[in-house]
């Protein structure tokens, strides 16, 4: 019985180059070819489908306004840089961005939903139904009368909890509030839709909404008392550990509870 002789050292370094080369030139035609059919034009994005929250625009313009900034084809394009193009439009919350195959893009849209202004008087900053800050059109708010909310930007969603707290307490007495700032010391402050200014102090909405209870409690009887109607009041100071200081038209007391 004859045994095979053992192969050479240099064919089966031979046999062995050939066999990396072959697989080289295999995985080099793969990334060609897939480099060459994703940038084939079969797979250009052809169309946009804007679906979701679009009243304040319409989805002709949202894809006019993003498709410029479209890069790459329906396989190469970056949907992370196309859902950060949409979301940088005006009222635009979150936007996700989807592949259709062959060559379309699906994206569905939230809108923001104001709720408030924001910050001074003229500024084109509105707040959210998330208590979120962003920039739009005043001019497009549909809603009559929002509030006037201020203060720290990375607080925003305080001052909004803050304002859907006390809203209803003065709303039950006809005393709507029109603006509520809080201030970089950490002190409330509200106005009044009738120009009535008042000092909340500092605090939670646990600590804030108890002094107004305690206010609003009592000062009718307190204005009362000193013949005038709650339209006579200009201003008042919650910040009283025991009380609050009341200023009506032509008259300034301080009622207690003790008093009251």
């Amino acid at each position: 019985m004859t045994h095979p002789l053992p192969v050479p050292l240099d064919v089966r370094l031979m046999n062995l180059t050939a066999t990396l080369l072959l697989l080289g030139f295999m995985l080099l035609a793969l990334v060609t070819g897939g480099r060459w059919l994703a940038h084939h034009p079969v797979f250009a994005i052809r169309g946009i489908a804007v679906l979701g929250d679009i009243s304040h625009t319409s989805a002709l313009t949202l894809r006019a306004q993003v498709a410029p900034q479209l890069k790459g084809t329906f396989l190469t394009v970056d949907l992370h840089a196309v859902r950060q193009a949409f979301e940088g439009l005006p009222w635009v919350r979150r936007a996700v961005v989807q592949r259709e195959f062959p060559n379309r893009l699906r994206v569905i849209l939230q809108e923001h939903q104001a709720v408030a202004y924001w910050g001074e008087e003229g500024e084109s900053t509105l707040v959210n139904s998330y208590g979120e800050v962003f920039e739009a059109n005043l001019g497009e708010v549909e809603q009559d009368e929002l509030p006037k909310l201020a203060g720290p930007v990375e607080l925003s969603a305080e001052v909004l909890a803050m304002h859907r707290a006390l809203q209803p307490l003065f709303e039950a007495l006809d005393l709507p509030i029109e603006r509520l700032v809080l201030s970089g010391r950490g002190n409330w402050q509200a106005t009044l839709a009738s120009g009535a200014r008042l000092e909340l102090g500092s605090g939670e909405v646990a600590e804030v909404t108890a002094r107004a209870r305690q206010f609003l409690g009592t000062v009718t009887q307190v204005a009362a008392h000193h013949g005038r109607k709650l339209d006579a009041l200009e201003g008042a100071d919650l910040r009283y550990g025991q009380g609050y200081a009341l200023r009506l038209r032509g008259v300034s007391t301080v009622a207690t509870d003790r008093k009251n």
